[in-house]
């Protein structure tokens, strides 16, 4: 229940009888607190003469001024620097000491709320007496019946825990008791002020009052109020404006001055308060003058309190702000149990340093903003860039296309959702992310003691067989390469850098799906919706899973670090409202890969950049760098996830609804399309990063390591089928008969082999031998001869179509008539029925010699 709408609330006038009922009890009441000495010094405890001082003393005695809640302050880097860049809070307060409280404000407080504050314990029998006179007129007066400033405090004390409470409806019913208005109500009011001034020193008591009253429009406290409403801190304030302020106090919805139509009933109420200043002597008859001719339109100065994350400073920060705050309120620093953390929150005066750059994350914001258009209308298009620090995990950057706005009903240029990351923090359920996810193959290809010169097959085929957890199971698939044209052999390095799809297939037939799962995992990566595991089918190592970006540029920053992966960090310090430091989100590394395995895969990526699917993304400052881009078959989630040896980004771009629009389709309004610009926006992104983390080369992998556990295939050129199958069998090798082809070759003899002779492959791998059908006969070295000996050569061969060219050579002499040149060439394998051309010498001037026939 909001206290802006409640605050004021004050009880109907009560009919005759009522306010006799209230008179006797108020007479009643003043009795028993005269028995009970309510003076100056007041002594409850242990009083117990009467009955009705028992009723009195049934009722609760303490209560704590406790912690108010406070603004949440958050802060970020800038230049290196701390600066602050987001205040977040429940209430709008901040609370001050009372040194800090303008005299003006603490005069105003006591000569118009409660003259004599300082002589009585909490209660005033003068007051209270005429409030019970005033209860005949109708009800319990406007100041809620002789209330003291003491008793204020304590209304305001339970209205603020009221607020706190879990659900809308016991919040409700607790505001509406902390302001009722009746006897018993006063009465528990009384005796829980004559517990705070036992327990509080005036001094502490008038501080509390200031720093916990409600001054309307969602301000709390007088200092908020005096930035809210004249943009200055309540430390120095002019009479005129102390009273106005202290002014809104009873009736915060109907004085307050957000708005002219409310200056006449403020100004009416300042009056009143500036004429008990002058009376008190703390105001001298010029000043007071001055005052009460003074309008609010010439003093107040309305200042809309820059609160929440959509105000954070910054281009681009809300969505890291919204992020930031979800991640404090998880934290063990703010209380042991979620209610707890919840409580402490809203208390607020909490200090966050996070880990954001603010520069570097406006710089990414900017290159989304020329590049993913948030205003495109062809399609719903997200994007988003994500950088992490690769040794500590700590994020410092969280850029999107669109605008942060949490309204139920935002522009087409802005979302509420958080397209870096899970659900659970205000995400979507994540984005395929194609083939970034081939890394983990990679990795757990290196694991299983492969190397990256290893021959793999990259042709589209068919798999049928495949380990899953270890067992065998049957699941056919065979998937498409991402372009038509890649087929044939590929080292698994070269597989890499161009992405094959196949290749990557014919790889993971080699391994166990879970194990690939695994080693996802153990980058930290998970789907986006926390209720959905990663899938392990043959298809998932080509990234079908929905996977935030945040994730994958942390995945890649473990890899960059050796192996070592770091939980994301978004929070570096955290300070509590007392001052004391009590640390920021614990950094959770943790070795998950032999370093060699990591270092080799990076080597394979390094070629992804330099002259695969990446080119285009090396930063201009010569920094190694490695990636792996990513494309869903559809085209419609595009990927690249890179890093340079200190920092990880994740870059994405997509459909957000679900739609299959095809980004290499739709002009980015730039140059070229959506996809096409992948490696550009990436390098873009990467480059300030580069400057204010230089970075080192990556360790480059031994040749052993390159190799793995392959072994070379032999040569068995020349040899019978048999012998080939022998050696291949004695090298660990599988024989395939890829059949006869035509051939020059005894009839069986074996002519070649796929991979062929020296490619590295993995033991049981399969080797494809082709034979001889001998069908071919080699063209022999005829060149000089004469027509006569070439026919007879050619004839004794077996070839029986043999033409000659009606062009000649220039020759003459010796060379006339002799062969100059024969089609097939020389040493070329040819059919005997294969139509055989002799061009002979002419004359000099390249003319049939007459005796040439």
């Amino acid at each position: 229940m909001s206290a802006q709408k409640t605050s004021a609330s004050r009880t109907k006038p009560v009919s005759a009888v009522g306010a006799f009922v209230g008179f006797v009890g108020f007479s009643v009441l003043a009795g028993l607190l005269v028995t009970i000495g309510v003076t100056p010094a007041i002594a409850v405890a242990g009083v117990t003469t009467t009955s009705t001082i028992g009723v009195f003393e049934s009722l609760p005695e303490y209560i704590e001024i406790g912690d108010l809640p406070q603004r949440n302050e958050l802060y970020a880097y800038q230049g290196g620097k701390s600066v602050h860049f987001a205040t977040v809070y429940d209430q709008n307060r901040q609370e001050l000491k009372f040194d800090q409280i303008s005299d003006q404000l603490k005069n105003a407080a006591i000569d118009g709320e409660d003259k004599r504050f300082y002589e009585h314990g909490g209660v005033d029998m003068t007051s209270l007496i005429r409030a019970g006179v005033g209860s005949l007129a109708g009800g319990l007066g406007e100041s809620g019946g002789g209330s003291t400033l003491t008793m204020q405090l304590v209304r305001n004390i339970k209205m603020n825990q009221a607020l706190e409470l879990p659900t809308q409806e016991e919040r409700l019913k607790a505001y509406n008791d902390a302001v009722e208005q009746t006897i018993p109500r006063k009465l528990e009011e009384m005796k829980l002020a004559i517990g705070l001034a036992k327990k509080y020193s005036h001094k502490e008591i008038l501080t509390g009052y200031l720093n916990i009253a409600y001054f309307g429009d969602q301000t709390y406290g007088v200092q908020a109020a005096a930035q809210h409403y004249y943009n200055k801190s309540a430390t120095d304030l002019t009479p005129a404006e102390a009273a106005s302020i202290l002014a809104i106090v009873q009736s915060p919805n109907t004085r307050n001055l957000s708005d002219p139509k409310y200056y006449d009933a403020n100004v009416a109420r300042r009056n009143v308060i500036l004429k008990s200043m002058y009376a008190q002597k703390h105001l001298t008859k010029a000043e007071y003058d001055q005052a009460v001719a003074s309008s609010p339109k010439d003093y107040v100065h309305l200042t809309e309190p820059a609160q929440g994350c959509k105000a954070s400073v910054g281009d681009g920060s809300q969505f890291f702000c919204d992020y930031a705050v979800q991640v404090v309120k998880e934290m063990s620093q703010l209380g042991a149990t979620q209610k707890e953390r919840d409580t402490a929150w809203r208390n607020g005066g909490y200090k966050i340093q996070t880990t954001l750059d603010i520069d570097a994350n406006a710089q990414q914001k900017q290159v989304l903003n020329t590049y993913d258009n948030k205003a495109e209308t062809a399609l719903k298009l997200g994007a988003a860039l994500d950088s992490v620090e690769v040794n500590t995990g700590r994020i410092l950057t969280m850029a999107q296309n669109k605008d942060y706005d949490q309204a139920l009903q935002s522009p087409p240029t802005s979302t509420s959702i958080n397209y870096s990351v899970d659900k659970k923090y205000g995400g979507g359920i994540g984005f395929q992310v194609g083939s970034t996810y081939k890394v983990f193959t990679l990795l757990d290809w290196l694991k299983a003691g492969h190397g990256l010169n290893e021959t793999v097959n990259g042709t589209p085929h068919n798999t049928s067989v495949w380990q899953h957890c270890g067992e065998t199971i049957t699941n056919p698939w065979n998937p498409k390469n991402d372009s038509a044209g890649e087929a044939g052999n590929y080292t698994v390095a070269r597989a890499t850098a161009l992405s094959v799809n196949a290749a990557f297939a014919s790889m993971a037939a080699k391994l166990d799906l879970c194990d690939i799962k695994q080693t996802a995992e153990d980058l930290g990566v998970h789907s986006g919706d926390d209720k959905t595991e990663l899938n392990s089918y043959p298809s998932s190592i080509l990234g079908t899973n929905n996977i935030a970006p945040l994730t994958m540029a942390a995945a890649y920053a473990g890899i960059a670090n050796n192996g070592t992966y770091c939980a994301p960090i978004a929070i570096d310090n955290v300070t509590n409202a007392e001052g004391k430091s009590l640390g920021g989100q614990p950094k959770a590394c943790k070795q998950v890969l032999d370093p060699t395995v990591a270092q080799t895969a990076i080597y394979a990526m390094k070629g992804t950049i330099s002259g695969g699917t990446a080119v285009g993304a090396q930063t201009a400052d010569g920094t190694q760098l490695f990636g792996k881009t990513g494309t869903t078959d559809d085209a419609d989630q595009i990927w690249l996830v890179g890093s340079s040896s200190r920092v990880a980004t994740a870059y994405w771009q997509g459909n957000t609804d679900g739609g299959k629009n095809n980004l290499r389709h739709y002009n980015n309004g730039v140059r070229g399309t959506y996809a096409g610009a992948r490696a550009d926006v990436w390098r873009q992104a990467q480059t300030p990063l580069n400057a204010l983390y230089p970075a080192g080369p990556f360790t480059d992998p031994s040749s052993s390591a390159l190799r793995g556990n392959s072994k070379a295939v032999p040569d068995v050129t020349g040899k019978s089928a048999a012998d080939a199958k022998a050696a291949l069998a004695a090298s660990g090798f599988t024989y395939v008969d890829g059949g006869a082809q035509p051939g020059v070759q005894k009839a069986g003899t074996v002519t070649s082999s796929s991979p062929a002779a020296g490619s590295l492959l993995s033991s049981g791998s399969s080797v494809t031998v082709y034979t001889s059908d001998g069908s071919q006969i080699t063209m022999p070295a005829i060149a000089g001869a004469t027509l006569d000996t070439a026919r007879s050569k050619l004839n004794q061969l077996g070839f029986t179509n043999v033409t000659i060219s009606k062009s000649y050579v220039k020759g003459g002499g010796d060379k006339e008539c002799r062969v100059a040149a024969v089609d097939p060439g020389v040493h070329a394998a040819a059919n005997k029925d294969s139509a055989v051309t002799l061009t002979l010498y002419g004359d000099k001037d390249g003319k049939a010699p007459e005796k040439c026939k």
